[in-house]
């Protein structure tokens, strides 16, 4: 199976009866059989082949995470059109940009807001036919939107009246043909729209069936955004496993939707493992007195086990009699948490610091760090159940290759590698030597495990010559401290690091109502000296770990945290560190002035 419209006639044909799909509705949750999502699929398809779809036609989805945006993916795909991704937040400048790069003619966009947003450019996107619009009940512009039960219906007219179209459309569709436009985050200029053909998410589909971690008996719960190739990933890896996906974008109800949902394994990236850590530590800490106690002793029961169990052996007697006992304590209720049936997390997106990830397996929580890129088809390195070692992205799914360069710069060669950059001749040469693409990411190898240590064009040069990898920096200053939200590390061509830290601002509100600090904002909190001293006894822990040079000299902690409406997030969560180092260019360089050369 070479084409996504492959993979779904088949996984609707082979098993129509099981459940596909569950999402949210207004008195709790729907459901969808293959055979219900096959035939929703089927009349999108016809729907927009009655309004003139061609093939490798582009058609943007501008959406959060639901399954509609499944639904009409599929229905582009089987209709024999392309998928161009756009994130909801993506400023009218941006989605003009996109439309007219990629030459997209229809686009499936979420609700008015959003349709309110094209409209508004109409005259700019002259290429737009239409507008299918998933919900909402405005304006139809003159017959320019269209809601989407309103092409269903359609659609299903069409394949009545054209009973082979369906059919035809779908496996006329080649694996060497346009699959999915999804365009980078652009921390700096444009961002580049990078094409990705059947065959690659074919490949990165069968190279995870063939790992065997994913069974079709799993329920997976999907929030990821699906215009991030992480998401989609996930999207195509139901079509050939056939597990049970249950999707809602929305972020805020995560918690409870996993207490609902009760899912056997879920995608997430770096961020959400920080912010649960933080909560349970934060909660620890406040309660005080034995329950601090015993969770700190429970901690270091899970830990001694989770070493062991990362070196293959098996705890002794008395060690497991004490981890019996901190696991009713303490790490059950973490568990249940997330559904209690979970029988693995898969972070990927952004590097997960090791420590963060030993914390969660000493609770009994096993989280599986993955590696790719947009330009990979996401999925190229994996942890496994049964091959898995922290600080580690795991090894080469099957089918991919990898070598490092003389600079230690990763390089992938595979199915899963893009076409392209879609109109930019220069940028794919820049990035594609031959098969091989230079991923700018630089690792090691070590027994077939790939370590990523940072990203090239983030890695620090001292003044004094010494390099600084700031993510790892990063990722164990907010693991030392639950009150850290963000932090960017700085020092390129300074003679000493600093670094910009944010609060978290539902620990920190804790840690102020304990403190009779209840009644100051996030940015007052900021500038108390209580809090500064919070921050530095974290950040001196940290030192005491690091190399003279990597040592941060200086910081400030700034009076909000980093946001995607502010540009500071891409909508991944990782931070746009040009964008921070600029916004905050003065209390940077208030760190270094008057400092003497060196290091």
């Amino acid at each position: 199976m070479n084409t996504i419209p492959e993979m779904w006639l088949t996984r609707v044909a082979d098993t129509p009866d099981r459940e596909a799909f569950r999402f949210p509705t207004a008195s709790g949750w729907g459901s969808l059989t293959w055979k219900q999502a096959g035939e929703r699929v089927r009349n999108i398809a016809c729907g927009l082949l009655a309004l003139g779809l061609k093939p490798e036609e582009r058609c943007a989805i501008l959406s959060g995470t639901r399954i509609e945006w499944i639904l009409a993916d599929m229905g582009v795909l089987c209709g024999g059109g392309a998928t161009t991704t756009i994130y909801p937040s993506t400023t009218p400048d941006d989605c003009v940009f996109i439309l007219t790069d990629s030459g997209s003619g229809y686009v499936l966009a979420e609700n008015d807001a959003q349709v309110d947003k094209l409209f508004a450019r109409r005259a700019d996107i002259p290429g737009v036919k239409h507008v299918i619009r998933f919900e909402g009940s405005g304006d139809l512009r003159g017959g320019w939107v269209v809601p989407l039960a309103d092409l269903e219906a359609k659609g299903a007219e069409h394949h009545a009246k054209n009973p082979d179209a369906y059919q035809k459309a779908a496996r006329a569709t080649r694996k060497d043909q346009l699959a999915t436009l999804i365009y980078t985050s652009g921390t700096t200029g444009r961002p580049k729209g990078v094409e990705l053909l059947h065959d690659c998410w074919a490949y990165t589909a069968e190279a995870a069936e063939a790992t065997g971690f994913l069974r079709a008996d799993d329920v997976q719960f999907l929030w990821l955004p699906l215009a991030h190739s992480f998401g989609k990933v996930l999207e195509v890896l139901q079509l050939r496993i056939g597990f049970i996906t249950a999707v809602d974008g929305r972020v805020e109800k995560i918690v409870d939707n996993l207490a609902e949902v009760k899912p056997t394994f879920v995608a997430a990236v770096p961020r959400i493992f920080e912010k649960v850590h933080n909560r349970v530590v934060q909660g620890a800490q406040e309660k005080g007195g034995l329950t601090a106690s015993i969770f700190r002793w429970a901690l270091g029961v899970g830990r001694r086990l989770s070493r062991l169990r990362a070196e293959k052996q098996s705890p002794g007697a008395l060690l497991a009699l004490q981890y019996s006992i901190a696991d009713k304590l303490v790490f059950s209720k973490l568990r249940a948490r997330f559904g209690g049936r979970l029988r693995f997390f898969i972070s990927g997106s952004a590097p997960l610091a090791r420590d963060l990830a030993e914390f969660f397996d000493a609770a009994g929580i096993l989280i599986l760090e993955g590696y790719g890129l947009t330009e990979t088809s996401a999925a190229s390195f994996c942890n496994l159940p049964d091959r898995n070692r922290f600080g580690t992205v795991g090894p080469p799914l099957p089918g991919t290759e990898v070598k490092i360069a003389e600079d230690g710069e990763i390089l992938i060669r595979g199915r899963g590698v893009m076409r392209g950059y879609h109109n930019q001749p220069d940028a794919t040469r820049e990035v594609l030597d031959g098969a091989w693409l230079k991923t700018g990411d630089i690792g090691v190898l070590q027994d077939g495990f790939l370590q990523i240590t940072d990203r090239k064009k983030d890695l620090i040069k001292t003044s004094g010559g010494k390099y600084v990898a700031p993510q790892a920096l990063e990722g164990q200053l907010k693991v030392i401290c639950p009150y850290v939200s963000q932090v960017v590390v700085h020092g390129n061509n300074r003679n000493f690091v600093s670094a910009l830290v944010t609060l978290d601002p539902d620990a920190i509100r804790g840690w102020a109502k304990d403190n009779g600090a209840a009644d100051k904002g996030l940015a007052d909190l900021a500038k108390d000296e209580r809090v500064f001293a919070l921050i530095k006894a974290a950040v001196d822990e940290l030192n005491k770990t690091l190399a003279k040079h990597e040592t941060i000299k200086k910081f400030a902690i700034l009076p909000a945290d980093f946001t995607l409406e502010a540009g500071e997030l891409t909508p991944s969560l990782k931070v746009k560190r040009k964008v921070v180092e600029q916004k905050y260019k003065d209390v940077l360089d208030a760190f270094y002035a008057g400092a003497i050369a060196g290091d």
